[in-house]
């Protein structure tokens, strides 16, 4: 993995001045017999990037048994600390370590909003945690967070036409979900959802 393999595209480009969140999606193919420095290299680089400035999540995508692709997730606040972590020094060391530990590099995407959420189509055969795993931990973080949505917003716009309120609920319980709670639930579920 060089610091020349991770161009962006002219498009991802274009999300410099979006101020909207991104995602960082890195895909490599690690050596076989070199999977376990990987994994350590993927621990430090989760410790360097919970200091970076915006960042607000990390996955990691392992393969499944017989395979060597891993895929890393880096959430961002905006474009602009997306590619301030990009041309960071402590970025550019952490590259030089992953030398000879990865074979195939493929370009760094970078994706804007929700999509962070999805598995990216590219890689569908991915190892995700078991769907009930997900839904336990979806349902743990949506439901306080709903309740108090609608416990703040009543006050205010509890007058309002019943299906007019269950939007603007709805709407605000799907923005803080995305930007903040599911974020933090993920990550400290991630142990959990790992096992």
């Amino acid at each position: 993995m060089t610091q020349g393999a991770d161009v962006p595209s002219p498009a991802a480009a274009s999300l410099s001045a979006d101020p909207d969140p991104v995602s960082l999606v890195i895909r490599r193919r690690v050596r076989p017999g070199k999977e376990a420095r990987f994994e350590e290299l993927v621990g430090e680089l989760t410790a360097l990037l919970a200091q970076a400035p915006g960042h607000r999540g990390t996955g990691v995508m392992r393969p499944g048994s017989a395979g060597h692709h891993y895929t890393l997730l880096a959430r961002f606040d905006s474009a602009a600390n997306a590619q301030a972590w990009e041309e960071s020094p402590q970025r550019a060391a952490w590259l030089v370590e992953l030398e000879g530990v990865v074979e195939e590099q493929l370009p760094l995407e970078k994706q804007p909003g929700l999509e962070f959420w999805f598995t990216p189509p590219e890689a569908p055969t991915l190892r995700q945690p078991p769907r009930w795993k997900m839904a336990v931990v979806t349902f743990l973080v949506l439901f306080p967070v709903a309740q108090l949505v609608a416990f703040l917003l009543h006050p205010h716009f509890g007058s309002w036409p019943p299906l007019l309120r269950a939007a603007l609920q709805s709407a605000a319980v799907v923005t803080v979900m995305t930007y903040i709670f599911m974020p933090l639930g993920t990550r400290l579920a991630a142990p959990w959802l790992r096992r």
